[in-house]
């Protein structure tokens, strides 16, 4: 794992710690580190670092992000490739990668909260990657989607209807009539 997904990562599992039930933001972790260590470091440092323009921290830097993450300041470099800190099969490192993805992804939507939430919770999975496989069979199921979501979330099922019958959800008539016919002759 790179140092900027650590740093993420760190901020992601902050703020639930902290019952943000988001990523804590850069600009929080600086004013947190400022209250609580009575230290400072800067938000466009960590962007950097994050981003990656800049691989490596100063020594002080990292051992300040270590205090307030309650990390060793070892953990806070690039890990070599291959590395692992257990024995660990392909699927769990799989898995772990399929948990950074989901929650860089959660930060890249955090201007939709629904989808930005369901990212986390599916990282937080213990078993991710079967989690992402129900969602696959889900969709190759006609009609299950749909009626899943008509049981599960009724709000969400209305306003898909509006948009399709107002003809604003991208979708032609012919591709609803389609799936209409296909959840009819489906089995309930």
């Amino acid at each position: 794992m790179k140092l900027s997904e650590k740093i993420r990562y760190l901020r992601e599992v902050e703020g639930s710690l902290r019952g943000l039930r988001r990523p804590m933001t850069q600009q929080e972790l600086v004013k947190a580190i400022r209250q609580e260590l009575r230290k400072s470091i800067s938000q466009s440092y960590l962007s950097q670092i994050e981003s990656g323009a800049r691989p490596h921290m100063t020594q002080s830097s990292r051992a300040l992000l270590a205090k307030f993450f309650k990390v060793h300041p070892g953990f806070l470099v690039d890990d070599p490739e291959g590395y692992h800190t257990e024995l660990t099969s392909d699927l769990r490192t799989t898995e772990g990668q399929l948990d950074v993805w989901l929650l860089q992804g959660s930060e890249r939507f955090v201007s939709d909260p629904e989808v930005s939430e369901v990212l986390i919770k599916a990282a937080r999975e213990k078993d991710t990657r079967r989690c992402l496989l129900l969602l696959g069979a889900i969709l190759d199921t006609p009609g299950l989607a749909e009626r899943l979501l008509e049981a599960l979330r009724p709000d969400l099922t209305a306003s898909t209807k509006s948009r399709r019958e107002n003809g604003r959800d991208g979708h032609t008539p012919e591709k609803h009539r389609r799936a209409a016919a296909a959840e009819r002759s489906s089995p309930r």
